[in-house]
């Protein structure tokens, strides 16, 4: 018992435990007015590299994504599967890609604003850039002691709803805040850890790794929404966190493994009583135990920059091949009918239009919006919901969910991105007539 006190009391761990959790949540939730743009610190500071160095960002990238293509050759993981030899073949084609338009030459139609300048520009950069950096201060967030306290008090409502450990509700806000990169960033290392199953990694990047605020921003601004702004944010938090609800009940979710990494777990102890307490002496616990802070940070951006090596190739050609297909095929209306019956049968204005619209999400989130822009205000608060509940979409969060630990297959994230699309449609399209 002497032993366990001096953990929970040593000071140093008090300060590691309050000072370097505080820095991370200040980070990441806190949103801060510097030029008179209003968000997180980690925003700004991704603005303020971009800014600064404008000119080396593209090259920046560029060496990123060509490590990208080049990494599953030198690791020999490039034949380990179909979806690795295909994934890496795409990789090569996004490091094609990004020579092309960071050295201006090519097709015309690569260069169309809506092709390749914007998928680098408004995707890449970003992600390129707030994934590493991000992952600097998630060593602050997760590290010493804030993950285990928070999980502690949010069982009664993380089990019961969404099957997941009470610590995974740091990664649904930090996907909703921050950007889904941090929350899988989290979650893969949560779940390296031992400290979720399979399923549960699943549940969390699959229903709660959705696009930040940021980008509900751009969608509000674009669909000229933003005089309802907070009927927005709000309706589509409960929303996305409501589908995900249902869809961990239903296939393919509710029947993965609830083994661990390597078959080795660290299950979250339920707590009955003493809530408060056992807070602590878990949070003190990992405190405890906690690698020096230059180590855990060097950890955490190695694994952000593997990351990011994975992801930013397969973003370049796995994104812009969904453009052109939206832009220059009909593979989106086909795919369309799927839910036109649900747009119709809930009366949506315009329901085939919604459904083509709600179609071209699986390519690029942002792509629903552009579809509707002239629509009625209850069509546009539906796409505009849609847009973030279905979370699935291939030009960033599928690579990214590829790119983790996790053991998932892309036949079933189309599953389900099927499930998700149509549960938003149901549920969303009353909400929009009340209060609309």
């Amino acid at each position: 018992m002497t032993n366990q006190n001096t953990v929970f009391y040593k000071k140093s761990n008090i300060i590691k435990f309050f000072v370097l959790s505080f820095i991370g949540i200040f980070t990441f939730f806190v949103p801060i007015t510097i030029n008179e743009v209003k968000t997180i610190s980690l925003d700004h500071i991704v603005t303020f590299v971009q800014d600064t160095f404008t000119v080396l960002v593209p090259y920046y990238i560029l060496i990123v994504i060509v490590l990208g293509a080049v990494y599953p050759f030198y690791s020999k993981s490039w034949n380990k599967s179909i979806v690795e030899i295909t994934l890496s073949l795409f990789k090569i084609i996004g490091a094609v890609v990004t020579i092309l338009l960071v050295f201006d030459f090519g097709p015309p139609w690569l260069f169309d604003p809506n092709m390749g300048p914007y998928l680098f520009e408004n995707l890449v950069i970003s992600v390129g850039l707030i994934i590493p950096i991000g992952a600097i201060f998630l060593a602050l967030l997760v590290g010493y002691g804030l993950l285990e306290f928070i999980g502690v008090f949010l069982q009664p409502v993380m089990r019961p709803i969404w099957k997941t450990p009470g610590r995974s509700a740091v990664d649904a806000v930090a996907s909703f805040v921050g950007s889904y990169g941090i929350g899988l960033l989290i979650t893969n290392r949560v779940f390296k850890e031992g400290k979720y199953t399979i399923k549960e990694a699943t549940i969390i990047a699959t229903g709660f790794s959705t696009v930040s605020v940021t980008f509900m921003i751009i969608i509000a601004k674009t669909l000229d929404i933003m005089d309802i702004w907070n009927s927005y944010f709000w309706v589509t938090l409960i929303v996305t966190f409501l589908v995900t609800a249902i869809t961990t009940r239903i296939w393919p979710l509710s029947k993965l493994s609830n083994a661990y990494y390597d078959g080795k777990g660290q299950p979250e102890k339920i707590i009955k009583k003493d809530r408060l307490k056992a807070a602590w002496s878990q949070a003190m616990q990992t405190a405890d135990e906690a690698v020096s802070l230059p180590k855990n940070i060097w950890h955490n951006f190695k694994d952000g920059f593997v990351m990011t090596m994975a992801v930013l190739p397969t973003i370049m050609s796995v994104g812009l091949l969904g453009l052109i297909l939206a832009e220059y095929t009909s593979v989106f209306d086909i795919i369309g009918y799927i839910f036109y019956p649900f747009t119709w049968i809930m009366q949506v204005p315009e329901p085939l239009l919604v459904a083509k619209a709600a179609a071209t999400e699986i390519a690029e989130m942002f792509l629903p919006a552009l579809l509707v822009v002239d629509a009625p205000l209850i069509t546009k608060f539906i796409i505009a919901t849609l847009s973030v509940s279905a979370i699935l979409f291939f030009s960033a969060l599928i690579p990214c969910i590829l790119a983790t630990e996790i053991p998932i297959s892309i036949p079933k994230l189309i599953v389900l991105w099927i499930e998700r699309t149509i549960l938003t449609i149901i549920i969303v399209t009353p909400i929009a007539y009340l209060i609309l």
